[in-house]
This record gives structure tokens, C-alpha cells and sequence, in this order.
């Protein structure tokens, strides 16, 4: 593979290969967990931690040790404070562990490769639903069969559409920020939705926009990012540009974004600058 700034769309789409066969073995060992008694604690930051991200995510720092030796790994389980560099990887083993706990089947495995701030390649398995999505250059939707990518199929996120947007929301995390933008949309339903499997949504096209003014962790949102975005659809910051990546000094906790199927919507997002909402203002028109 390539270095950051010499990948060729080739060298994308192989290591979005490698990236999705890791997820999906990652996610085999997340559904042995599933709906059993999976032990787990409560991180300082009040958020679980189980048995199944550990033994996931310890597959994964191998596997991609092994693949693409000498770049680092930021991964929210036991490598989360290290630096980040030009060109590292970001992994979270298993995202939406409280639904994954409660038996839900919308948890996901997301790796990203990131390079000067944004991923290049990435890989998101929803092992629940027998799904995973991937990107280099563009984003592909495979089915998953015995624990690994089935043939893969172009996707593209969706222009909105006139009867009204599908918007998705956290199961667990509402905020009157989040509440406040959607309401001025055109919003005819918002549905329910755990993890980072919402990215992956909207880059097929079944879903227009997702909005979040609580906070996440840059593994959070990396691979969902990168696989919208090669979808044909965005993902903006308050200021109307991109989620930048590998900031270990806000440690690597994101602000305010939303995930749109259609750029066009930009225009008419209004996120809060920080978590304490104080000064809104408008992304500026594509």
C-alpha cells in the first residue's frame, strides 16, 4: 500500500478489502457474545465495557499489525491515548455496547485508515444484521457470510426526497441541540437506530441525514464518515467542513456534526459550536 498521499485508488480499495475482512472476523466474535452472559464493567467515563470489545478489538490490533505493519492504532478499548501520526488507523471494536448488551442487534465493528486528518479507507460490519460496508475511493455494501464479505455491490446515498427525510436517531443519546436542528428540516420520521450502523444507512440510500450535537469519540464516526462520503453524501462540523481526525489533544472526542445523504441539505443545517449551544450558526451553501 501506498503512503498517505500517493494512494492509488487501488491501494484504497485493497486495504478497504483487508479492512472488511478483519471486521467481519472481529464481528464473529462479537456474535458469540451477543444476547449470552457477557461479562462487562463501567468505564471513568460511564460508558460499558465487555468481555466482547476486549476479545474483538485484540483481534483486530493483531490482524492489523500483521497487514500494515508500522502504523499506529488509536482503538477505544486499550490504545485510545496514543499518538496519532500522518497515517494510523482508528478501531472501534464494538460500537453501541449498551444495545449490544440489551440484545440488540445493531452494533457494529468500525475500522478507518486515516490519512493527514482524513480516512482513506474503511471498513463498518453490522455482524447482526449480515452486513458490512465499505470504502476507498467509492462504498460498497456486501452481505456477511460465515464471517466474511460476500460479493460486493457499488452504493450510493439517495438525493432527499420530496415527500420529507428520514432522519435516525440513538436509541440512548437525545440532546435539545440534535432535537433543535431536526426540527428545521423537513423531517417526516425519525427512526431508531443504534451504533454507527446510521452511516451505513444513509450510504445506501435508506436513510437522509443524522445528526448528533452530543459527543463522540473519533472511532465513533471514522469508518461511517469515510463510507458516506465515498457514497456521495457528507459529513459536517459547525463550520460546514469535515470532521478532522488524529486530534489527540481534545482527546479525540468530536464537537457537534451532521451525516447528510445529500450535500444539498448543508445549506440548511444549523448545528451549536460547542455542547454548550453557544452560538448556532448555518453550514454555508455547497
Amino acid at each position: 500500500m501506498g503512503r498517505a498521499a500517493t494512494m492509488t485508488e487501488a491501494e484504497a480499495r485493497q486495504s478497504a478489502d483487508v479492512l472488511a475482512e478483519i471486521a467481519c472476523a472481529a464481528g464473529t466474535v462479537l456474535r458469540r457474545w451477543h444476547r449470552a452472559d457477557c461479562p462487562h464493567v463501567t468505564k471513568e467515563d460511564g460508558s460499558p465495557s465487555s468481555a466482547a470489545d476486549l476479545e474483538a478489538e485484540a483481534l483486530i490490533l493483531q490482524a492489523l499489525t500483521a497487514r500494515f505493519p508500522g502504523i499506529p492504532i488509536v482503538a477505544e478499548e486499550s490504545a485510545r491515548d496514543l499518538p496519532a501520526g500522518d497515517l494510523f488507523f482508528l478501531v472501534d471494536p464494538l460500537d453501541g455496547t449498551r444495545d449490544f448488551l440489551a440484545g440488540t442487534p445493531d452494533y457494529s465493528v468500525n475500522i478507518a485508515l486515516v490519512a493527514e486528518g482524513r480516512p482513506v479507507a474503511a471498513a463498518l460490519a453490522a455482524p447482526g444484521l449480515e452486513r458490512v460496508w465499505l470504502s476507498g475511493r467509492d462504498a460498497y455494501e456486501a452481505p456477511i457470510v460465515e464471517g466474511r464479505p460476500g460479493p460486493a455491490r457499488p452504493v450510493r446515498a439517495r438525493g432527499a426526497p420530496e415527500a420529507g427525510l428520514l432522519a435516525l436517531g440513538s436509541r440512548r443519546h437525545g440532546d435539545p441541540d440534535t432535537a433543535a436542528c431536526l426540527a428545521a428540516l423537513p423531517v417526516m420520521e425519525v427512526r431508531t437506530t443504534g451504533s454507527a450502523l446510521k452511516f451505513g444507512l444513509l450510504a445506501s440510500g435508506e436513510a437522509d441525514v443524522y445528526v448528533r450535537c452530543g459527543p463522540t469519540m473519533e472511532w465513533d464516526t471514522a469508518a461511517g464518515d469515510a463510507i458516506l462520503t465515498a457514497a456521495g453524501g457528507c459529513v459536517i462540523v459547525p463550520d460546514g467542513g469535515p470532521i478532522r481526525y488524529g486530534r489527540l489533544g481534545d482527546g479525540y472526542r468530536n464537537g457537534p456534526f451532521a451525516a447528510l445523504g445529500d450535500p444539498a441539505l448543508a445549506a440548511d443545517i444549523v448545528l451549536a459550536r460547542g455542547f454548550s449551544c453557544e452560538r448556532p450558526i448555518s453550514a454555508p451553501r455547497p
